[in-house]
């Protein structure tokens, strides 16, 4: 377990909880348990190894922008079931 003592009570205050004793006794252990993985875990020699932002490379699946011609304006009104002033014609929702 971690050397710093965990205030449980202002951390469930922070995270809006309400929690009974045996609840923050519960939560005030796994919190220990969590920091003292964590101190384990800077035991570790790193030196070698490079900052990444994720476990696995990830490459860009999307395609490469290309200037496509657009739609004509006739046929993207073309099934509007209103139109107006060659522009789609929607209910009002805000008053």
């Amino acid at each position: 377990m971690a050397s710093v003592e965990i205030d449980v009570k202002y951390v469930a205050h922070l995270a809006r909880l309400a929690l009974t004793p045996d609840e923050e006794k519960q939560l005030g252990a796994q919190l220990g348990n969590i920091l003292g993985y964590i101190e384990k875990l800077r035991e570790l020699d790193v030196t070698n190894v490079e900052p990444t932002a994720h476990a696995v490379p990830l490459v860009n699946v999307l395609r490469a922008d290309e200037v496509h011609p657009s739609l004509p304006h006739e046929d993207a009104l073309r099934n509007a079931p209103q139109k107006g002033g060659g522009l789609f014609v929607v209910p009002k929702i805000v008053e």
